[in-house]
Protein backbone atom coordinates (compact mmCIF):
# COMPACT_ATOMS: atom_id res chain seq x y z
CA UNK A 1 0.00 0.00 0.00
CA UNK A 2 2.91 2.36 0.62
CA UNK A 3 4.00 1.90 -2.99
CA UNK A 4 0.44 2.68 -4.12
CA UNK A 5 0.34 5.85 -2.03
CA UNK A 6 3.66 7.02 -3.45
CA UNK A 7 2.50 6.30 -7.01
CA UNK A 8 -0.78 8.15 -6.57
CA UNK A 9 1.01 11.10 -4.96
CA UNK A 10 3.41 11.31 -7.88
CA UNK A 11 0.52 11.34 -10.34
CA UNK A 12 -1.44 13.93 -8.33
CA UNK A 13 1.63 16.15 -7.88
CA UNK A 14 2.33 16.14 -11.60
CA UNK A 15 -1.31 16.85 -12.43
CA UNK A 16 -1.37 19.78 -10.00
CA UNK A 17 1.92 21.12 -11.38
CA UNK A 18 0.58 20.91 -14.90
CA UNK A 19 -2.57 22.80 -13.96
CA UNK A 20 -0.51 25.46 -12.18
CA UNK A 21 1.53 25.94 -15.37
CA UNK A 22 -1.46 26.58 -17.64
CA UNK A 23 -1.61 30.39 -17.34
CA UNK A 24 1.96 30.72 -18.61
CA UNK A 25 2.62 27.80 -20.94
CA UNK A 26 2.07 27.99 -24.72
CA UNK A 27 -1.49 27.02 -25.48
CA UNK A 28 -0.96 24.96 -28.62
CA UNK A 29 1.68 22.37 -29.45
CA UNK A 30 3.97 22.23 -32.46
CA UNK A 31 5.17 18.64 -32.15
CA UNK A 32 4.88 16.42 -35.20
CA UNK A 33 2.13 13.85 -34.70
CA UNK A 34 4.23 11.15 -36.32
CA UNK A 35 7.09 11.78 -33.93
CA UNK A 36 4.73 11.68 -30.99
CA UNK A 37 3.22 8.42 -32.18
CA UNK A 38 6.70 6.98 -32.60
CA UNK A 39 7.55 7.94 -29.02
CA UNK A 40 4.61 5.89 -27.78
CA UNK A 41 5.24 3.04 -30.18
CA UNK A 42 7.42 0.01 -29.58
CA UNK A 43 7.10 -3.68 -28.96
CA UNK A 44 5.07 -4.66 -25.93
CA UNK A 45 7.62 -5.75 -23.30
CA UNK A 46 7.45 -9.38 -22.30
CA UNK A 47 8.37 -8.64 -18.68
CA UNK A 48 6.32 -6.55 -16.22
CA UNK A 49 7.43 -3.00 -15.50
CA UNK A 50 7.33 -1.25 -12.09
CA UNK A 51 4.36 1.16 -11.93
CA UNK A 52 6.55 4.15 -11.05
CA UNK A 53 8.66 3.55 -14.14
CA UNK A 54 5.51 3.24 -16.27
CA UNK A 55 4.31 6.58 -14.91
CA UNK A 56 7.67 8.21 -15.57
CA UNK A 57 7.72 6.87 -19.12
CA UNK A 58 4.19 8.13 -19.76
CA UNK A 59 5.05 11.61 -18.48
CA UNK A 60 8.12 11.74 -20.67
CA UNK A 61 6.40 10.82 -23.93
CA UNK A 62 3.04 12.54 -23.36
CA UNK A 63 4.14 15.93 -22.04
CA UNK A 64 5.25 17.37 -25.43
CA UNK A 65 1.86 16.55 -26.94
CA UNK A 66 -0.40 18.07 -24.29
CA UNK A 67 -2.59 20.98 -25.42
CA UNK A 68 -3.32 23.58 -22.74
CA UNK A 69 -7.04 23.29 -23.43
CA UNK A 70 -7.83 23.44 -19.71
CA UNK A 71 -6.14 26.84 -19.51
CA UNK A 72 -7.55 30.37 -19.59
CA UNK A 73 -6.64 31.28 -23.20
CA UNK A 74 -7.97 28.26 -25.04
CA UNK A 75 -10.96 29.44 -27.06
CA UNK A 76 -11.49 26.53 -29.43
CA UNK A 77 -14.38 24.06 -29.82
CA UNK A 78 -16.41 25.40 -26.82
CA UNK A 79 -14.03 23.74 -24.39
CA UNK A 80 -14.27 24.46 -20.68
CA UNK A 81 -11.67 23.93 -18.02
CA UNK A 82 -12.02 21.73 -14.96
CA UNK A 83 -12.98 23.12 -11.56
CA UNK A 84 -10.63 22.22 -8.68
CA UNK A 85 -13.22 20.36 -6.60
CA UNK A 86 -14.59 18.55 -9.67
CA UNK A 87 -11.07 17.49 -10.67
CA UNK A 88 -10.29 16.26 -7.17
CA UNK A 89 -13.57 14.35 -7.11
CA UNK A 90 -12.68 12.78 -10.45
CA UNK A 91 -9.35 11.66 -9.00
CA UNK A 92 -11.27 10.05 -6.14
CA UNK A 93 -13.69 8.47 -8.60
CA UNK A 94 -10.77 6.85 -10.42
CA UNK A 95 -9.38 5.61 -7.12
CA UNK A 96 -12.72 4.31 -5.91
CA UNK A 97 -13.26 2.60 -9.29
CA UNK A 98 -17.02 2.30 -8.88
CA UNK A 99 -19.32 0.51 -11.31
CA UNK A 100 -22.17 3.00 -11.63
CA UNK A 101 -24.73 0.67 -13.19
CA UNK A 102 -27.29 1.00 -10.41
CA UNK A 103 -27.66 1.35 -6.65
CA UNK A 104 -26.59 -2.27 -6.15
CA UNK A 105 -23.22 -1.91 -7.87
CA UNK A 106 -22.53 1.48 -6.23
CA UNK A 107 -25.06 3.12 -3.90
CA UNK A 108 -22.85 6.20 -3.53
CA UNK A 109 -22.44 6.74 -7.29
CA UNK A 110 -26.18 6.60 -7.91
CA UNK A 111 -26.92 8.84 -4.92
CA UNK A 112 -24.44 11.43 -6.24
CA UNK A 113 -26.09 11.34 -9.69
CA UNK A 114 -29.54 11.72 -8.14
CA UNK A 115 -28.52 14.73 -6.06
CA UNK A 116 -26.56 16.39 -8.87
CA UNK A 117 -29.47 15.75 -11.24
CA UNK A 118 -31.82 17.67 -8.94
CA UNK A 119 -29.43 20.62 -8.86
CA UNK A 120 -28.93 20.55 -12.64
CA UNK A 121 -32.67 20.64 -13.29
CA UNK A 122 -33.11 23.53 -10.88
CA UNK A 123 -30.33 25.54 -12.54
CA UNK A 124 -31.52 24.83 -16.09
CA UNK A 125 -35.25 25.22 -15.49
CA UNK A 126 -36.03 21.66 -16.54
CA UNK A 127 -39.08 20.08 -14.84
CA UNK A 128 -38.19 18.43 -11.53
CA UNK A 129 -39.94 15.23 -12.62
CA UNK A 130 -37.58 14.73 -15.60
CA UNK A 131 -35.06 11.90 -15.69
CA UNK A 132 -31.31 12.49 -16.03
CA UNK A 133 -28.79 10.21 -17.66
CA UNK A 134 -25.11 10.95 -16.95
CA UNK A 135 -23.44 10.33 -20.30
CA UNK A 136 -20.17 11.10 -22.07
CA UNK A 137 -21.28 14.34 -23.74
CA UNK A 138 -23.84 15.97 -25.99
CA UNK A 139 -23.43 13.31 -28.69
CA UNK A 140 -24.55 10.59 -26.29
CA UNK A 141 -27.18 12.90 -24.79
CA UNK A 142 -28.65 13.71 -28.19
CA UNK A 143 -28.72 10.01 -29.03
CA UNK A 144 -30.53 9.17 -25.79
CA UNK A 145 -33.03 11.99 -26.27
CA UNK A 146 -33.76 11.03 -29.86
CA UNK A 147 -34.02 7.34 -28.88
CA UNK A 148 -36.69 8.34 -26.37
CA UNK A 149 -38.38 10.42 -29.05
CA UNK A 150 -38.31 7.51 -31.51
CA UNK A 151 -39.81 5.19 -28.89
CA UNK A 152 -42.60 7.61 -27.97
CA UNK A 153 -43.76 8.74 -31.39
CA UNK A 154 -43.82 5.17 -32.71
CA UNK A 155 -45.58 3.86 -29.60
CA UNK A 156 -48.25 6.50 -30.18
CA UNK A 157 -48.60 5.07 -33.70
CA UNK A 158 -48.99 1.55 -32.29
CA UNK A 159 -45.47 0.34 -33.05
CA UNK A 160 -43.03 -1.20 -30.56
CA UNK A 161 -39.67 -0.18 -32.04
CA UNK A 162 -37.60 -1.89 -29.36
CA UNK A 163 -39.20 -5.25 -30.19
CA UNK A 164 -39.97 -4.90 -33.89
CA UNK A 165 -37.24 -2.54 -35.10
CA UNK A 166 -37.74 -0.03 -37.88
CA UNK A 167 -38.44 -2.38 -40.79
CA UNK A 168 -42.11 -1.86 -41.59
CA UNK A 169 -42.53 0.88 -38.97
CA UNK A 170 -44.65 3.96 -39.69
CA UNK A 171 -42.46 6.65 -41.28
CA UNK A 172 -41.10 9.26 -38.89
CA UNK A 173 -40.71 12.92 -39.79
CA UNK A 174 -37.59 14.57 -38.38
CA UNK A 175 -37.51 18.35 -38.59
CA UNK A 176 -34.37 20.26 -37.58
CA UNK A 177 -32.74 23.62 -38.13
CA UNK A 178 -30.54 24.05 -41.16
CA UNK A 179 -27.72 25.06 -38.80
CA UNK A 180 -28.16 22.17 -36.38
CA UNK A 181 -25.07 20.60 -34.86
CA UNK A 182 -23.58 17.59 -36.66
CA UNK A 183 -24.20 15.36 -33.65
CA UNK A 184 -27.92 15.43 -34.43
CA UNK A 185 -27.22 13.84 -37.80
CA UNK A 186 -24.91 11.24 -36.29
CA UNK A 187 -27.53 10.34 -33.68
CA UNK A 188 -30.07 9.83 -36.46
CA UNK A 189 -27.61 7.55 -38.24
CA UNK A 190 -26.93 5.55 -35.09
CA UNK A 191 -30.65 5.16 -34.44
CA UNK A 192 -31.31 3.78 -37.92
CA UNK A 193 -33.32 6.78 -39.04
CA UNK A 194 -30.69 8.19 -41.37
CA UNK A 195 -30.10 11.76 -42.40
CA UNK A 196 -32.00 11.85 -45.68
CA UNK A 197 -35.29 12.19 -43.85
CA UNK A 198 -34.31 15.46 -42.14
CA UNK A 199 -36.53 18.34 -43.20
CA UNK A 200 -34.37 21.45 -42.64
CA UNK A 201 -35.79 24.67 -41.28
CA UNK A 202 -34.05 27.78 -42.63
CA UNK A 203 -32.18 29.87 -40.09
CA UNK A 204 -32.50 33.58 -39.48
CA UNK A 205 -29.70 36.17 -39.64
CA UNK A 206 -27.91 34.99 -36.48
CA UNK A 207 -28.50 31.25 -36.90
CA UNK A 208 -31.74 30.63 -35.02
CA UNK A 209 -34.68 29.08 -36.85
CA UNK A 210 -37.55 31.27 -37.95
CA UNK A 211 -41.00 30.47 -36.54
CA UNK A 212 -42.66 31.14 -39.85
CA UNK A 213 -40.29 28.75 -41.57
CA UNK A 214 -40.93 26.08 -38.93
CA UNK A 215 -44.67 26.53 -39.33
CA UNK A 216 -44.39 26.07 -43.10
CA UNK A 217 -42.29 22.91 -42.77
CA UNK A 218 -44.73 21.41 -40.27
CA UNK A 219 -47.66 22.18 -42.54
CA UNK A 220 -45.91 21.01 -45.67
CA UNK A 221 -45.46 17.35 -44.78
CA UNK A 222 -47.65 14.41 -43.90
CA UNK A 223 -49.17 13.96 -40.47
CA UNK A 224 -47.81 11.15 -38.35
CA UNK A 225 -44.92 10.50 -35.95
CA UNK A 226 -42.92 13.73 -35.80
CA UNK A 227 -39.70 14.70 -34.02
CA UNK A 228 -38.50 18.30 -34.04
CA UNK A 229 -34.93 19.13 -33.03
CA UNK A 230 -34.42 22.63 -31.67
CA UNK A 231 -31.21 24.28 -30.57
CA UNK A 232 -30.07 26.31 -27.58
CA UNK A 233 -26.73 27.75 -28.63
CA UNK A 234 -25.83 27.70 -32.32
CA UNK A 235 -22.34 26.20 -32.45
CA UNK A 236 -21.04 29.17 -34.46
CA UNK A 237 -23.04 32.16 -33.22
CA UNK A 238 -24.53 31.09 -29.88
CA UNK A 239 -28.02 31.95 -31.13
CA UNK A 240 -30.96 30.13 -29.54
CA UNK A 241 -34.13 29.03 -31.30
CA UNK A 242 -37.39 30.62 -30.04
CA UNK A 243 -38.14 27.69 -27.76
CA UNK A 244 -41.47 28.69 -26.23
CA UNK A 245 -43.22 29.50 -29.49
CA UNK A 246 -41.63 26.58 -31.31
CA UNK A 247 -42.56 24.07 -28.60
CA UNK A 248 -46.14 25.29 -28.54
CA UNK A 249 -46.31 25.05 -32.33
CA UNK A 250 -44.90 21.52 -32.39
CA UNK A 251 -47.19 20.44 -29.58
CA UNK A 252 -50.23 21.50 -31.64
CA UNK A 253 -48.97 19.12 -34.34
CA UNK A 254 -48.52 16.30 -31.81
CA UNK A 255 -44.75 16.17 -32.18
CA UNK A 256 -41.87 15.51 -29.79
CA UNK A 257 -39.40 18.36 -29.18
CA UNK A 258 -35.76 17.59 -28.48
CA UNK A 259 -33.47 20.48 -27.54
CA UNK A 260 -29.75 20.26 -28.29
CA UNK A 261 -28.37 22.59 -25.63
CA UNK A 262 -24.78 21.38 -25.44
CA UNK A 263 -23.58 24.70 -24.09
CA UNK A 264 -26.40 27.17 -24.71
CA UNK A 265 -28.76 25.57 -22.23
CA UNK A 266 -26.61 27.15 -19.49
CA UNK A 267 -28.09 30.51 -20.48
CA UNK A 268 -30.96 29.48 -18.23
CA UNK A 269 -28.69 29.70 -15.17
CA UNK A 270 -28.37 33.49 -15.39
CA UNK A 271 -31.15 36.10 -15.16
CA UNK A 272 -29.21 38.13 -17.74
CA UNK A 273 -29.46 35.44 -20.43
CA UNK A 274 -32.44 33.34 -19.35
CA UNK A 275 -34.72 35.05 -21.85
CA UNK A 276 -32.73 33.43 -24.66
CA UNK A 277 -34.05 30.00 -23.66
CA UNK A 278 -37.49 31.03 -22.48
CA UNK A 279 -39.90 28.11 -22.75
CA UNK A 280 -37.29 25.35 -22.63
CA UNK A 281 -39.36 23.57 -19.99
CA UNK A 282 -42.00 22.84 -22.64
CA UNK A 283 -39.72 20.46 -24.54
CA UNK A 284 -39.73 16.69 -24.17
CA UNK A 285 -35.99 15.97 -24.02
CA UNK A 286 -32.81 17.96 -23.64
CA UNK A 287 -29.08 17.39 -24.21
CA UNK A 288 -26.42 19.32 -22.33
CA UNK A 289 -22.69 19.10 -21.64
CA UNK A 290 -20.94 19.33 -18.29
CA UNK A 291 -17.42 19.56 -19.69
CA UNK A 292 -18.15 22.74 -21.62
CA UNK A 293 -19.54 25.70 -19.74
CA UNK A 294 -19.92 23.99 -16.36
CA UNK A 295 -16.17 23.19 -16.34
CA UNK A 296 -16.49 19.56 -15.27
CA UNK A 297 -13.61 17.27 -16.35
CA UNK A 298 -14.05 15.15 -19.47
CA UNK A 299 -16.17 13.23 -20.21
CA UNK A 300 -19.43 14.60 -18.82
CA UNK A 301 -22.84 15.18 -20.36
CA UNK A 302 -26.51 14.99 -19.40
CA UNK A 303 -29.54 13.49 -21.15
CA UNK A 304 -32.80 14.79 -19.69
CA UNK A 305 -36.26 13.48 -20.53
CA UNK A 306 -39.66 14.78 -19.43
CA UNK A 307 -41.01 11.20 -19.47
CA UNK A 308 -38.72 9.01 -17.36
CA UNK A 309 -40.64 5.86 -18.29
CA UNK A 310 -40.07 6.58 -22.00
CA UNK A 311 -36.40 7.36 -21.35
CA UNK A 312 -35.90 4.04 -19.54
CA UNK A 313 -37.91 2.08 -22.10
CA UNK A 314 -35.69 3.39 -24.90
CA UNK A 315 -32.34 2.91 -23.16
CA UNK A 316 -32.53 0.19 -20.49
CA UNK A 317 -32.24 -3.57 -20.72
CA UNK A 318 -32.68 -6.55 -18.44
CA UNK A 319 -30.68 -9.73 -17.91
CA UNK A 320 -31.16 -12.65 -15.55
CA UNK A 321 -27.89 -12.07 -13.73
CA UNK A 322 -28.48 -8.37 -13.10
CA UNK A 323 -29.78 -7.24 -9.75
CA UNK A 324 -31.78 -4.06 -10.10
CA UNK A 325 -32.68 -1.16 -7.84
CA UNK A 326 -36.15 -2.14 -6.74
CA UNK A 327 -37.81 -1.35 -10.05
CA UNK A 328 -36.85 2.33 -10.02
CA UNK A 329 -34.83 3.27 -13.14
CA UNK A 330 -31.46 4.87 -12.39
CA UNK A 331 -27.87 5.00 -13.57
CA UNK A 332 -27.36 2.82 -16.62
CA UNK A 333 -31.11 2.65 -17.29
CA UNK A 334 -30.89 6.14 -18.81
CA UNK A 335 -27.71 5.68 -20.84
CA UNK A 336 -26.32 3.41 -23.54
CA UNK A 337 -23.66 2.06 -21.15
CA UNK A 338 -24.11 -0.42 -18.34
CA UNK A 339 -20.44 -0.60 -17.36
CA UNK A 340 -20.03 3.09 -16.70
CA UNK A 341 -17.72 5.23 -14.61
CA UNK A 342 -19.11 7.26 -11.74
CA UNK A 343 -19.39 10.68 -13.42
CA UNK A 344 -21.79 11.99 -10.80
CA UNK A 345 -19.12 12.54 -8.17
CA UNK A 346 -17.32 15.23 -10.21
CA UNK A 347 -20.60 16.89 -11.22
CA UNK A 348 -21.81 16.96 -7.60
CA UNK A 349 -18.47 18.41 -6.46
CA UNK A 350 -18.36 21.04 -9.21
CA UNK A 351 -21.88 22.24 -8.46
CA UNK A 352 -21.16 22.22 -4.73
CA UNK A 353 -18.01 24.31 -5.32
CA UNK A 354 -19.78 26.92 -7.45
CA UNK A 355 -23.20 27.05 -5.87
CA UNK A 356 -26.09 28.70 -7.66
CA UNK A 357 -24.47 32.14 -7.57
CA UNK A 358 -21.17 30.77 -8.86
CA UNK A 359 -22.81 29.15 -11.88
CA UNK A 360 -24.60 32.42 -12.65
CA UNK A 361 -21.36 34.36 -12.31
CA UNK A 362 -19.55 31.91 -14.59
CA UNK A 363 -22.14 32.33 -17.35
CA UNK A 364 -22.24 36.11 -16.98
CA UNK A 365 -18.45 36.47 -16.94
CA UNK A 366 -17.92 34.36 -20.07
CA UNK A 367 -20.57 36.34 -21.94
CA UNK A 368 -18.97 39.62 -20.85
CA UNK A 369 -15.54 38.40 -21.94
CA UNK A 370 -16.93 37.37 -25.33
CA UNK A 371 -18.30 40.89 -25.77
CA UNK A 372 -14.88 42.23 -24.76
CA UNK A 373 -13.30 40.12 -27.50
CA UNK A 374 -15.79 41.45 -30.03
CA UNK A 375 -15.29 45.07 -28.99
CA UNK A 376 -11.50 44.81 -29.04
CA UNK A 377 -11.28 43.16 -32.44
CA UNK A 378 -13.85 45.54 -33.91
CA UNK A 379 -11.86 48.50 -32.61
CA UNK A 380 -8.79 47.02 -34.31
CA UNK A 381 -10.63 47.16 -37.63
CA UNK A 382 -11.72 43.56 -38.03
CA UNK A 383 -15.24 42.30 -38.69
CA UNK A 384 -17.30 40.52 -36.05
CA UNK A 385 -19.72 38.55 -38.20
CA UNK A 386 -22.32 37.50 -35.62
CA UNK A 387 -24.46 39.15 -33.01
CA UNK A 388 -22.70 38.15 -29.78
CA UNK A 389 -25.53 36.84 -27.62
CA UNK A 390 -23.64 34.32 -25.48
CA UNK A 391 -20.00 33.23 -25.49
CA UNK A 392 -19.36 32.80 -29.25
CA UNK A 393 -17.56 35.32 -31.45
CA UNK A 394 -16.99 34.99 -35.21
CA UNK A 395 -14.27 37.18 -36.71
CA UNK A 396 -13.35 37.81 -40.33
CA UNK A 397 -9.98 39.17 -41.46
CA UNK A 398 -10.84 39.94 -45.05
CA UNK A 399 -11.00 37.15 -47.60
CA UNK A 400 -11.15 33.46 -46.68
CA UNK A 401 -7.50 32.76 -47.41
CA UNK A 402 -6.30 35.58 -45.18
CA UNK A 403 -8.62 34.50 -42.37
CA UNK A 404 -7.24 30.96 -42.53
CA UNK A 405 -3.70 32.33 -42.42
CA UNK A 406 -4.51 34.39 -39.35
CA UNK A 407 -6.08 31.38 -37.62
CA UNK A 408 -3.03 29.26 -38.40
CA UNK A 409 -0.67 31.98 -37.18
CA UNK A 410 -2.59 32.36 -33.90
CA UNK A 411 -2.49 28.64 -33.29
CA UNK A 412 1.25 28.50 -34.00
CA UNK A 413 2.02 31.56 -31.86
CA UNK A 414 0.86 29.92 -28.62
CA UNK A 415 -0.47 33.00 -26.82
CA UNK A 416 -4.01 31.71 -27.27
CA UNK A 417 -5.83 29.18 -29.40
CA UNK A 418 -8.90 29.76 -31.57
CA UNK A 419 -10.28 27.63 -34.36
CA UNK A 420 -11.63 28.30 -37.80
CA UNK A 421 -15.12 27.62 -39.07
CA UNK A 422 -17.28 28.08 -42.14
CA UNK A 423 -20.50 30.02 -41.58
CA UNK A 424 -22.78 31.33 -44.29
CA UNK A 425 -20.19 30.38 -46.90
CA UNK A 426 -17.35 32.33 -45.27
CA UNK A 427 -14.22 31.26 -43.43
CA UNK A 428 -14.12 32.86 -39.97
CA UNK A 429 -12.20 32.62 -36.72
CA UNK A 430 -14.42 31.14 -34.01
CA UNK A 431 -13.73 32.25 -30.44
CA UNK A 432 -15.51 30.38 -27.64
CA UNK A 433 -15.16 31.69 -24.09
CA UNK A 434 -16.02 28.84 -21.71
CA UNK A 435 -13.24 28.56 -19.12
CA UNK A 436 -13.89 29.50 -15.50
CA UNK A 437 -10.34 30.84 -15.09
CA UNK A 438 -10.30 33.22 -18.07
CA UNK A 439 -9.82 36.85 -17.05
CA UNK A 440 -10.02 40.23 -18.75
CA UNK A 441 -6.22 40.21 -18.86
CA UNK A 442 -6.29 36.90 -20.75
CA UNK A 443 -8.72 38.37 -23.27
CA UNK A 444 -6.71 41.56 -23.73
CA UNK A 445 -3.48 39.58 -24.12
CA UNK A 446 -5.18 37.38 -26.71
CA UNK A 447 -6.60 40.33 -28.61
CA UNK A 448 -3.14 41.92 -28.75
CA UNK A 449 -1.67 38.69 -30.14
CA UNK A 450 -4.41 38.31 -32.76
CA UNK A 451 -4.04 41.93 -33.88
CA UNK A 452 -0.24 41.61 -34.03
CA UNK A 453 -0.42 38.46 -36.12
CA UNK A 454 -3.20 39.70 -38.38
CA UNK A 455 -1.42 42.95 -39.24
Amino acid sequence: MEDLRRLFRLAADHAAGYRESLPDRPVGVSIDQGALAEAFTGPLPSAPCPPEQVLADLLAVAEPGLVASAGPRYFGFVVGGALPAATAADILAAGWDQLATNAVTSPAAIAAEAAAGVWLKELLGIPASASVGFVTGAQAANTAGLAAARHHVLADAGWDVERRGLLGAPPIRVIAGAERHATIDRSLRLLGLGTDLVEPVPAGPNGAIGLGALREVLRGGPSGPTIVCLQAGNVNTGACDPLREACELVRRHGGWVHVDGAFGLWAAASPATRHLVDGLELADSWACDGHKWLNIPYDSGFAFCARPDVHAAAMSFAASYLVGSGGVPAGGDFTAESSRRARGFAVWAGLRELGRDGVTALVDRCCALARRFAAGLTAAGFEVANEVVLNQVLVGFGDDARTDRVVAAVQADGTCWAGGTTWRGRRLMRISVSNATTTEEDVDRSIAAIVRLAT
